[in-house]
């Protein structure tokens, strides 16, 4: 039960990661950036932004994720949607890929619904478990289709 519940996990998740991201990757474009440390103009802190262009346009997008530190002049690449270049993203394995709230989410569901799945199967009725032990299963011959 362990093997199969993880199984369904992990085939679940990687589809539900290979079909959601924004942008799309399967309509996305890629681009080369280039890292640039920037003073936030609301918070007045230092960021990671990447550069890129488009065309004759310029851009930035966010760069700073969480456990992802990058450096000022680091190139990456980045990619965006021709119809909307302002909403781009860095592409890596982490940030774009896999994001730490959708790994814990997935993770506590997996858990939560394996408890469910365990405390429904762990004690079962008395009626239940006599039926169980008293099943004898129908003899068929080799060739019998019904």
């Amino acid at each position: 039960m362990y093997k199969f519940i993880s199984i369904l996990y992990f085939v679940i998740f990687s589809l539900y990661v290979w079909f959601s991201r924004q942008p799309d990757y399967f309509d996305g474009e890629f681009a080369p950036a280039t890292i640039v440390v920037v003073k936030d103009s609301a918070s007045q802190k230092l960021v990671t932004k990447a550069n890129f262009t488009v065309g004759t346009m310029a851009y930035q997008v966010d760069a700073d994720y969480l456990f992802r530190n990058y450096q000022a002049g680091d190139k990456v690449a980045v990619i965006y949607e021709l119809s909307n270049p302002k909403k781009a993203a860095v592409y890596a394995i982490w940030g774009y890929w896999l994001t730490l709230g959708e790994l814990v989410a997935s993770i506590v569901m997996w858990f939560v619904l394996f408890q469910v799945a365990v405390g429904i199967t762990k004690n079962p009725t008395p009626e239940a478990l006599l039926e169980q032990l008293e099943y004898v299963p129908e003899k068929k011959t080799k060739y019998d289709m019904s």
